[in-house]
């Protein structure tokens, strides 16, 4: 096959500003004619950078969803392209904005601008896709920024770990890279919009953490006063000292645990390089003489974070992208594809948020009824009353017999016998190169025609949740985004 291109986009609503990016994805197959297809993306580029608008909203607890979807249908417009000209996409809210009270509703009415794809949004310590909701996780939009402003790269061609932090209106969210993975992840509630001001510069807004910190410290701060250096560095030293507390510096600030959104980073692991993003990252070299020019915080909190131990203890490189960190790398580096030999009935495509159910190894050794059986089991782990729509992982035999072949296919049938009584599509995704002829075996155990996608060469853990889209290069793969979570 020719190369093929992908147009995906990246849409982040953040506490300070919205904006979008399109990216595209080359597929390519480098495999030689006359054997299996080897096709993977061997490019990624952003092609079209959108304007940055301070995220509008109605009132202080809801987003005004009207001028966003104005907006993006805006760039499309100067872009030169139509919505239905996605193929992937995300939308990602972020900070104090996914608090909004209306924050699924808007996320739902973006998702027809971001294709048949990936719509997620990180909400305060909970993850909300679509209509579902689950307490106590959040979702790595904190990765997406890392790997947008270049920290996974770094940890890669330094062979040391990198710790990126992404520090928007509302959040700094941590993620940290060690040899190209994820290692750990945290956030905390510091950004440059905890506190706005008007054109006089007169406060209008403190956010409530800030304010617990004024009155803990006895400052003389309140609503209307006049905003000056000298009243607000009292703050704006607490913040600072909490980012250095995040990755291991400094004394703790006693208002450290008050700080953290959810979880910290683990302790013991050295962090010797940093990178930053997200907009205080733009105002950390601000030679600016109006530092509220922007009606908050933020250029005064890049100033004092870069007089910090960070600057002085770590080495801090140059990021790739800073305040379109998390859009570049929700556009460009969500997506990933199938392996060549695979197995599905396109009519049940697209599919999303899926939810992994993942066999252990030793698992996948049972014989066909104890290997049946095992997944009934499992499948009582996603069972809240009806039977639930998961997507069965196994890791799979890298040179299987025919027996072995014919074992996993009966034994994954009849484990999901429930699914199969309801008419619920059967999604199959195996670790090693073996799809096409485990999808052989499942369309012979499974009744005539029955809707089925089986899937391999995508890695995906218990917890994970996936989307998996319409076929691309010639039918020969499927385009999956996995949506990693991660528990306290």
């Amino acid at each position: 096959m020719s190369k093929e291109t992908l147009l995906t986009v990246g849409i982040d609503l953040g506490t300070s500003t919205t904006q979008l990016v399109l990216s595209e994805l080359t597929v390519e197959n480098f495999a030689s004619a006359f054997t299996v297809p080897r096709i993977s993306i061997s490019d990624k580029k952003v092609i079209y950078r959108s304007d940055i608008i301070f995220t509008p909203l109605l009132n202080q607890s809801e987003i005004d969803a009207e001028p966003i979807k104005a907006f993006v249908a805006e760039q499309y417009r100067q872009a030169g392209i139509h919505k239905q000209d996605i193929q992937m996409g995300a939308v990602i809210i972020t900070g104090e904005t996914a608090r909004k009270s209306n924050a699924n509703n808007v996320l739902r009415a973006l998702s027809g601008y971001a294709g048949d794809f990936v719509v997620a949004t990180y909400l305060d310590g909970e993850i909300m896709y679509e209509k579902i909701s689950f307490p106590d996780v959040s979702l790595l939009a904190y990765i997406i920024a890392g790997k947008g402003a270049g920290a996974q790269t770094y940890s890669e061609t330094k062979r040391k770990p990198v710790v990126n932090l992404d520090i928007g209106g509302g959040t700094t969210n941590l993620a940290v890279f060690k040899d190209g993975e994820v290692i750990d992840t945290a956030c905390f509630d510091i950004g440059g919009r905890l506190i706005k001001l008007d054109q006089q510069q007169k406060i209008t807004y403190i956010a409530p953490k800030i304010q617990e910190i004024i009155n803990k410290k006895g400052l003389t701060l309140h609503l209307g006063d006049q905003a000056t250096e000298q009243n607000l560095l009292p703050i704006i030293s607490e913040l600072v000292a909490v980012l250095e507390n995040s990755i291991g510096l400094g004394t703790q600030s006693p208002f450290y645990q008050l700080l953290v959104t959810n979880h910290p980073l683990r302790k013991g692991e050295e962090l010797p390089i940093v990178t930053f993003s997200g907009g205080v990252a733009d105002c950390l070299n601000t030679t600016s003489t109006n530092l509220f020019k922007y009606g908050d915080i933020g250029l005064l909190l890049g100033k004092y974070l870069r007089k910090s131990l960070i600057f002085s203890e770590k080495e801090v490189l140059e990021s790739a992208e800073t305040i379109r960190a998390t859009v570049v790398g929700a556009g460009s580096h969500t997506a990933e594809i199938s392996g060549s030999t695979i197995a599905y009935r396109e009519q049940i495509l697209p599919v999303k948020n899926i939810p992994i159910l993942k066999l252990a190894q030793e698992d996948e050794t049972l014989t066909v009824t104890e290997l049946g059986q095992r997944i009934q089991e499992k499948l009582n782990w996603h069972r809240i009353e009806e039977t639930p729509q998961i997507a069965l992982a196994i890791r799979g035999m890298s040179n299987p017999t025919f027996a072995d072949i014919q074992r996993y296919g009966q034994g994954i049938v009849e484990g999901l016998a429930s699914l199969v009584a309801e008419q619920i599509p059967i999604i199959v995704m195996v670790d090693e190169d073996m799809a096409k002829a485990l999808g052989h075996s499942l369309s012979a155990h499974l009744p005539k025609d029955y809707p089925f996608i089986c899937l391999d060469s995508v890695k995906v853990e218990n917890g994970d949740y996936v989307d998996i889209g319409l076929p691309v290069a010639e039918g020969a793969v499927l385009p999956v985004i996995v949506k990693t979570l991660v528990f306290n």
